[in-house]
C-alpha cells in the first residue's frame, strides 16, 4: 500500500505543480462546449426534435452534450496522464521503481489511481461552469455521478497505461492515443445520439467503454427517470444489445471489469519492460 500511496502522491504532486497542464486542460473541453454547447445547440435541438414525440419540444441540447464534455475530459485526461511513464521512462526514475521492492501490480495500480484522481478532479471542476451556461442538475446527481467518474477514470488510465507500457517515445504514444481517442469520443454519445447507426458503426460503438460511462453519466445528471421514454430513446440513452436493454448496474459493472482487465494487462506489461 506505501508504494501505491507514493506513486499516486508524486502524480498528483507533478500535475498540481504544472499549472500550464493545469489550465491548458480545459481548452478542449471549453472549445467543445462553445462550439457544440453554444454554436450548434440550435441546430441538434431541431434535428433531435424531429425523432421525439409531441410535447417533448422542451429539450436543452447543452443539458444533453454537458455531461459527454465532462466523460470526454476524463477521457483525455486519463489517457494521456500515463504518458508520463513514458517520461519516467527517459529520467530513469522508472528503472528505480522496478529494481525497488514494489511489486508490479502496485506500481499499475498507484499510475492508475493517480490518472483516475487527476481526471476527476478535472472533471468535477467542470461542474463550475454549470450556472455560467444556464443548466440546473441537481446536487444529488451531481454528487452520485464523483464516484463513477472516479471508475471510469480507473478504466480509461488503465488503457493509456498499457500504450504507455508499449512505446517508448511519447510522441509515438501522442500520436497512437490521438488515432484512438476521437473515435472514442464522437463514437460514445458523448456529443449526438448513437441510435440508427449503421450496422459496422454500431458494432463500433457497442464495443467501446466510452458509450457505457457517457451513457451512465447522462442517465445519473439528466435523471432520465424523470422524462418520457420516448425522449430518452431519441436522447439515444436505451442501449441494446442483441434485443435487450443494457441497464445501468451492467454498463456499471461492464467499467468496473474492463479497469481490472486493463490493470492485469499493465502489470504483465510492466513485468516485461526493460526501463
Amino acid at each position: 500500500m506505501e508504494g501505491i500511496f507514493a506513486i499516486w502522491q508524486r502524480d498528483l504532486t507533478k500535475f498540481f505543480r504544472d499549472r500550464a497542464r493545469l489550465i491548458g486542460s480545459f481548452s478542449m473541453p471549453i472549445l467543445f462546449l462553445l462550439i457544440f454547447g453554444g454554436g450548434m445547440s440550435g441546430s441538434m435541438e431541431t434535428m433531435m426534435a424531429g425523432n421525439m414525440p409531441e410535447g417533448a419540444e422542451g429539450f436543452n441540447y447543452v443539458e444533453f452534450v454537458f455531461p459527454g464534455i465532462v466523460a470526454m475530459t476524463l477521457l483525455m485526461t486519463s489517457i494521456f496522464s500515463a504518458m508520463s511513464v513514458i517520461e519516467d521512462k527517459d529520467f530513469g526514475y522508472m528503472k528505480e521503481i522496478l529494481v525497488s521492492p514494489i511489486s508490479r501490480v502496485s506500481i499499475a495500480i498507484g499510475k492508475m489511481l493517480g490518472a483516475a484522481t487527476i481526471a476527476t478532479i478535472q472533471g468535477v471542476l467542470l461542474f463550475l461552469l454549470i450556472p455560467f451556461l444556464g443548466l440546473s442538475y441537481s446536487i444529488t446527481a451531481l454528487l452520485q455521478v464523483i464516484p463513477f467518474m472516479f471508475l471510469l477514470g480507473c478504466a480509461l488510465s488503465g488503457l493509456g497505461l498499457l500504450f504507455a507500457s508499449l512505446i517508448r517515445s511519447t510522441q509515438g504514444f501522442q500520436l497512437t492515443v490521438q488515432i484512438l481517442v476521437m473515435p472514442m469520443i464522437f463514437l460514445s454519445g458523448a456529443l449526438f445520439p448513437v441510435s440508427n447507426m449503421p450496422a459496422w458503426m454500431d458494432v463500433i460503438v457497442k464495443i467501446n467503454p466510452v458509450t457505457y460511462g457517457v451513457d451512465v453519466m447522462k442517465k445519473l445528471m439528466i435523471e432520465v427517470e424523470n422524462i418520457p421514454a420516448a425522449v430518452s430513446e431519441a436522447m439515444g440513452l436505451n442501449i441494446t444489445i442483441l434485443g435487450q436493454e443494457v441497464t445501468m448496474f451492467a454498463e456499471v459493472l461492464f467499467i468496473a471489469g474492463f479497469a481490472a482487465v486493463l490493470v492485469l494487462f499493465a502489470t504483465f506489461s510492466f513485468q516485461r519492460a526493460n526501463a
